[in-house]
């Protein structure tokens, strides 16, 4: 698999842009998140590098396939520069291939950090697929914790790296 990761700026918004597009849709049911007019949907794109968010883009060979974007977990946990995992996504086509699970590593070796990854219940693929890959990178040495955000129900995944 001819995986690659690269961290962009914002010439390469987009190509985030579509990316995030996709995403916001496979979204949608769960957060009920409503199309623009014109059926497409958006994400707020400048706001990333104005948070301070580090955004990476995955292609397989010379097409984007997927995105990470990685910030700071203060807020969230008190964890000492804990990162957070803020927004995941891998296209549905390279779905159950191993891409999603090798992309997440990329991203957690870039950063020897403690990490937070924080998965809404409600999106019961994801809880599976993050708790799976997070047990086997940590091997085992991680906590989950549950908390009520609003009126949903999410799952915060911390661990140490210190690779």
């Amino acid at each position: 698999m001819n995986l690659k990761m690269f961290r962009v700026d914002q010439s390469q918004q987009s190509v985030l842009r579509t990316l995030l597009g996709y995403y916001c849709h496979d979204m949608a049911e769960c957060f009920q998140i409503n199309s623009n007019e014109d059926g497409t949907y958006s994400y707020p794109v400048d706001e990333l590098w104005r948070v301070g968010s580090d955004v990476h883009i995955a292609y397989l060979d010379r097409i984007p396939i997927g995105f990470a974007l990685v910030g700071s977990a203060d807020g969230y946990v008190e964890l000492q520069g804990a990162k957070d995992l803020r927004e995941f996504f891998v296209m549905r086509r390279h779905r159950r291939t191993g891409v999603g699970r090798l992309l997440a590593t990329m991203v957690w070796d870039e950063y020897p950090a403690p990490w937070l990854i924080r998965v809404f219940n409600g999106n019961a693929p994801a809880l599976i697929f993050w708790r799976e890959i997070i047990d086997v990178y940590t091997k085992g040495e991680f906590q989950q914790e549950a908390r009520s955000v609003g009126d949903r129900e999410w799952s915060y995944f911390t661990f140490g790296n210190t690779t």
